[in-house]
């Protein structure tokens, strides 16, 4: 994989990265639209672990084609530390949904930007500008108006929600990390971390499908994997500066596939927070040129 070795090359890399990281937005809401109508039958860790094994299915070809770059890694390390980091931060996904509320998740989730910058210029030595901290920071307070959490009461969720925000920030400076590893090797020891981690939880609370229910599953692994391949590729063409405030303009495409899946009309406060939040992502990443 040949990485970005000047200005000129940055600036294409950063494009292409965020050309990436509007695809898994988008291929994420649409997953998730498909899983929430799964989820009224089917226990989401059992969602999970059918998604990972989709997975396993969708990418054995390629496993065995870059076989010798998967079995003969010199990151092992790496990838292992990735595999835990998200699993952990699932894992806090799911006991913060299930104590607080969602609305107030996500916004405990929208802090991410601010922790991978600070990881990202600690840990990596990427140089954060000023226009990045405060494009993140407005799109930010563009979401507090929009969910108005502060009538929400807070409990013991709370630690859960800080950990999946940790871990999940981990999680992607690991992928900065691994930018030598073909996308290929990062996608299978996730998904095959993921479906061995969560295996044993999805089996003690196992609903049986029907033959029905298959087209389901092979739409969520699908849409799931491909996702995570944009993921992966976004994380590597692009500087964590770039993509932070860019992740926040997925609250344009939840509250579109809202409205498409259930009819659920925007607010004001949603339209205007929105538009807001795209203008500012947008300054921050300066996308005509991405111009440092």
């Amino acid at each position: 994989m040949i990485l970005p070795t000047d200005a000129k090359d940055r600036h294409v890399a950063n494009r292409q990265g965020a050309a990436f990281a509007f695809a898994d937005m988008v291929l994420v809401v649409i997953a998730m639209g498909v899983i929430k109508q799964a989820g009224a039958t089917f226990p989401a860790i059992q969602l999970v672990f059918f998604r990972a094994i989709v997975g396993l299915l969708l990418i054995a070809p390629l496993i065995w084609r870059y076989r010798s770059d998967v079995f003969n890694s010199r990151q092992m390390k790496g990838h292992i530390g990735r595999v835990l980091c998200s699993t952990v931060s699932l894992s806090c996904n799911y006991a913060a949904t299930a104590a607080l509320p969602l609305t107030l998740v996500t916004v405990i989730g929208f802090t991410r930007p601010f922790v991978i910058l600070g990881f990202a210029a600690v840990l990596l030595g990427e140089r954060i500008l000023r226009r990045h901290w405060i494009s993140s920071a407005v799109c930010f307070a563009s979401v507090l108006f929009i969910v108005k959490p502060g009538s929400m009461s807070w409990d013991w969720g709370l630690l859960a929600a800080l950990g999946m925000v940790l871990f999940g920030s981990f999680s992607v400076i690991q992928t900065r990390r691994l930018t030598g590893e073909h996308a290929v090797v990062l996608m299978v020891f996730y998904t095959i971390g993921l479906a061995v981690l969560t295996a044993v939880p999805a089996a003690f609370v196992w609903v049986s499908p029907g033959l029905n229910d298959l087209p389901t599953f092979l739409v969520i692994g699908a849409l799931a994997q491909v996702g995570q391949f944009c993921f992966l590729r976004s994380h590597q063409l692009a500087e964590a500066s770039i993509l932070a405030p860019l992740s926040y303009v997925v609250i344009v495409f939840s509250s579109i596939a809202d409205y498409l899946y259930f009819g659920i009309v925007p607010t004001l406060s949603l339209v205007a927070g929105s538009l807001v939040i795209v203008v500012a992502a947008f300054m921050g990443t300066k996308v005509a040129g991405f111009r440092r």
